[in-house]
This record gives C-alpha cells, sequence and structure tokens, in this order.
C-alpha cells in the first residue's frame, strides 16, 4: 500500500492510499504513479468526477430500494412463521461497519480541483 500525494498551489496537499486514488484518477485518465492536471483540464475533470458521483449515489439509492424490499420480504415471512424456535439465534449483535462512498473518498480531490480551477493553478502527483 503506497500513498499518493496530491499537490497544488491552489490548496493543502492531499494524501490518499493507492487503491482509493486510482479509481479517481482512472476515471480521468491519468497514471497514478505520477501526472498532472493542468488549468485548462480542470474544468473538463470536475465535470466528469461529479458525473460519475452522481451515477454511484444513484446505483447505491437502487441498491438500498432493493436491499428495503428484501429485508421487508423476510420480515413478512418470519411474521408468518412466528411459532417456530430460532435455537440458532444466540442474541449477539452483528455490528456491519459501513463502507466509505466513492463520493465521500474524493471529496476533498474534488475540492482541490474546483480550487486549483478557480486560481487556474495545476493539480500534480507523484514528482
Amino acid at each position: 500500500m503506497a500513498l499518493v500525494i496530491f499537490k497544488s498551489r491552489a490548496g493543502a496537499d492531499i494524501m490518499m492510499i493507492d487503491k482509493h486514488a486510482k479509481p479517481i484518477l482512472d476515471l480521468l485518465g491519468k497514471d497514478i504513479k505520477q501526472g498532472i492536471i493542468t488549468p485548462e483540464q480542470t474544468a473538463p475533470a470536475i465535470e466528469k468526477l461529479e458525473q460519475e458521483i452522481a451515477r454511484i449515489k444513484e446505483q447505491e439509492r437502487l441498491k438500498a430500494e432493493e436491499q428495503a424490499k428484501k429485508e421487508e420480504k423476510k420480515e413478512d415471512e418470519e411474521a408468518e412463521d412466528d411459532g417456530k424456535d430460532d435455537s440458532d439465534d444466540d442474541g449477539k449483535e452483528v455490528i456491519v461497519e459501513p463502507a466509505v462512498s466513492f463520493a465521500a473518498r474524493s471529496y476533498p480531490f474534488l475540492q482541490m480541483l474546483k480550487a486549483a480551477h478557480k486560481k487556474e493553478e495545476s493539480v500534480f502527483w507523484g514528482v
């Protein structure tokens, strides 16, 4: 695991683990090892990243709706089976940590791109 450090004169450095930076840079057609987003490229990069965030959020919304329907159906089935003994339920609550979304991971980078665009600066990494 390596860190990718994004730099710009428009703001503070941003550090990201390479496996989280890669999907963002792949989206923008950039190499993870070293690269630059010039001031002219910031506007299209912002637009692409915002579109991908919106697309993924919509997928997550649809998946959550589908999951809610499955859970509702399961609850209905369990209500019908109310008289049965669930002896394998040990009463322990399972805690599932929520995954960090693409939108949350990419937010600092998106803000850096916006600042770089506003100040007509580049964003670079690997140098």
